[in-house]
Order: C-alpha cells, then sequence, then structure tokens
C-alpha cells in the first residue's frame, strides 16, 4: 500500500469513529422571546379577564387556606385577584376526600351582564409540584340557572360561624374526617367575602347543601373523568337529612375552640370609578352573622 493509500484509510477511520458534529442551536431573538402574542382567554375559562382596580377600589381579603400559586396549579386565575363588582357573585367549592388524592375544584361566576359561567377541575394532589391528570371543565351556564345563583348569595348558611363543633344537645363533638369529603366554600361578592368550612360530619355538610348541590350540579354531567370523582353525584339527601334531624333535635352548630373571623369587608367603589358601565343590577347582600 502506498504511503498515500494508507493516509487516506488512516483519515477515513477516523472520521467513522468521531462523534457526529450537532450545530449549535440558534441564537434566540430576546425582543421575540420575552414578547410573545398572548391569546385572549375565552369568557368560559377567565370570565372576568382583563378588569383592573378602579381609583378607590380595594381587592376583598380572601382567607380560605388556597394559596395563590395552588390556584396556578390548577390552571385558575387566584381568587385573591378577581374584582367583583356590583350584581355579581363567585362561588367557590373544594372538595377534598378524607382517603385517596382525588381533589376537585369548582367555580361558578355570575357577571353584571347576566351571563354565568363554570370552571371545574379535578385531579390527583399528591406527591408532585404538579396536579396530575387534570381534567379541565370550563363551560356557560344556562340562563335558567342564575336565579338559583342570585338567591344564594342571601341564604342563611352564609351566617353560620366559618367552623363548627356539632353540639347534640349535650355538648360539642368535633368531626375527625376518616371517610367522607371535607368541603371549603366562599362565597365573593361586591366588597366582601364569606368562607364555611364543613369536615365530612353528615350534620355539618347538610348545613351548606344548597350551595354544593349548586355548584356540583353545573359541573357535573360533562365530562365522565370528573364526574368518577363524586360517585353519588349531587344527591347529597343523607347530608341534608342528618343535618334537618340535628336542628329538629334541638341540636345546633356551634363555633369551634379554633374558629376564625371571617375576612373584613371593604366598600365597593362607584360604578363610574371602575370603568364598567353600570348595570342597575344591585349587589347581593351576605346576611351578617
Amino acid at each position: 500500500m502506498s504511503l498515500m493509500g494508507l493516509i487516506a484509510g488512516l483519515v477515513l477511520a477516523g472520521q467513522q469513529l468521531a462523534p457526529p458534529v450537532t450545530p449549535a442551536p440558534p441564537t434566540p431573538d430576546l425582543a421575540i422571546w420575552w414578547s410573545p402574542e398572548i391569546p385572549r382567554p375565552s369568557p368560559e375559562a377567565d370570565p372576568l379577564y382583563g378588569r383592573r382596580l378602579g381609583r378607590h377600589e380595594t381587592p376583598v381579603p380572601i382567607d380560605n387556606g388556597v394559596d395563590t400559586l395552588l390556584y396556578r396549579l390548577w390552571g385558575l386565575q387566584p381568587l385573591q385577584t378577581q374584582l367583583v363588582r356590583r350584581g355579581e357573585m363567585i362561588l367557590e367549592v373544594w372538595a377534598r376526600p378524607a382517603r385517596g388524592v382525588r381533589q376537585a375544584v369548582i367555580r361558578v361566576t355570575l357577571r353584571r351582564d347576566g351571563r354565568a359561567f363554570v370552571q371545574a377541575r379535578a385531579g390527583l394532589g399528591c406527591c408532585a409540584p404538579e396536579i396530575d391528570r387534570r381534567v379541565d371543565i370550563n363551560a356557560e351556564l344556562p340562563r335558567e340557572r342564575i336565579p338559583a345563583l342570585k338567591a344564594l348569595a342571601s341564604h342563611a348558611m352564609w351566617s353560620q360561624p366559618r367552623d363548627v363543633t356539632v353540639d347534640y344537645g349535650g355538648g360539642g363533638v368535633s368531626a375527625v374526617c376518616l371517610d367522607g369529603v371535607a368541603w371549603d366554600i366562599t362565597l365573593l361578592v361586591a366588597g366582601q367575602a364569606r368562607h364555611l368550612r364543613r369536615a365530612c360530619d353528615d350534620a355539618e355538610v347538610g348545613s351548606i347543601t344548597d350551595a354544593l348541590t349548586l355548584a356540583l350540579s353545573a359541573a357535573l354531567g360533562r365530562d365522565a373523568r370528573f364526574d368518577a370523582v363524586f360517585p353519588r353525584g349531587a344527591n347529597l339527601s343523607r347530608q341534608t337529612q342528618a343535618y334537618d334531624q340535628l336542628i329538629a333535635s334541638g341540636g345546633r352548630l356551634r363555633p369551634s375552640d379554633n374558629a376564625r373571623p371571617q375576612p373584613p369587608a371593604v366598600p365597593p367603589p362607584p360604578d363610574d370609578e371602575t370603568g364598567d358601565p353600570a348595570s342597575g343590577a344591585p349587589a347581593p347582600e351576605i346576611p351578617k352573622p
């Protein structure tokens, strides 16, 4: 073999053994990277999108045990940032089973233009930072549901203690959730919010079944995966009966030893300071405790 042939063979062998050269990734255009086109969400996904604080407007304090970042993991705008104005309301329900890691949240929003929406999420809230196997529901509600929503704001349940102990007439009994579902419900209207927490005791849950039934019936029937989290559907008759029996026998729900006060109310600003057209709709009033 000639010297030139030997050199050519060595060069060819080196090329075959050498790893392929990966081209360097292109340098991103930083102006484009940090200035993407952000699509406007649909009303079903974000009913109160784009609102800004008025000159004398203050967000209503929210203290329902749900951190703003947790809302982001569930794909929802934090309730703490929602600007609800006169004639509007938000009902939010969290379901936390005592056994298992399936969780769900339902938010029903009534706008002053007469439209109502439901946003519902279900997923596995355990073992990882993100919510696993998350199911999302975003839909507009039919108008026939709106009267029940409006009536809910003045329901007597909102005058109940925030955290309760069941008193059967001979002293209070604190519920221990070994089975069943614990519920957190929050009602937000212009200038004020109410939060109620009920353990899995049937009598406790029975005191808020009107709100739970309304929220569940708005979300169920839209996705079978979501429905699987609630095998009994919106049927809470057992809990309602337990609460009715408690009251009929002379019992009551009294504040628990660690009951916290409701968040303070803030005066809503006049319509002309919010940038929203006046709708003529009166502001829903929550019963005082």
